[in-house]
């Protein structure tokens, strides 16, 4: 018995078009991150990129369940000492909208080299019109 690994040309890579309007944030995640992963496909490989481009719409629409829309919080640091800045996901949705999205999945990707490129096949939009119309996207119903 021999394990087998998939060659770089053995893959191809699908667009998939995920409509973010009035869906959960984690729901939404976690299919996104299963598909920039890879792991819907048969020939999932855990150390390769077998994943598929994800272009999100509507990311401004997107909702939290329960109170966390007035609980959660997005942390940064500088580095520097006393430089840490405590965002609230209501002004983040209202100035950022795509990196809500951008970061719920980044938690959801690997902390390596691999999920760092797995990060750019994910294209987020805040409105509903994206320049990704000629990889024929297929709609993808979370």
């Amino acid at each position: 018995m021999r394990t087998y690994t998939p060659k770089a040309e053995d893959l191809e890579s699908h667009w998939w078009l995920v409509d973010a309007e009035g869906k959960t944030l984690g729901r939404i995640a976690t299919e996104i991150a299963k598909l920039l992963r890879g792991k819907h496909k048969p020939l999932f490989t855990p150390h390769m990129d077998t994943g598929d481009h994800v272009i999100v719409v509507n990311a401004d629409k997107v909702r939290l369940t329960g109170r966390k829309a007035e609980q959660k919080t997005y942390f940064r640091h500088s580095g520097y000492m006393g430089n840490e800045r405590h965002i609230p996901f209501h002004r983040m949705i209202q100035t950022h909208p795509e990196r809500v999205v951008e970061l719920a999945v980044r938690g959801m990707l690997p902390k390596n080299a691999l999920g760092r490129s797995l990060r750019k096949k994910l294209k987020v939009y805040a409105g509903a019109k994206h320049p990704h119309h000629s990889q024929r996207p297929e709609p993808l119903d979370v």
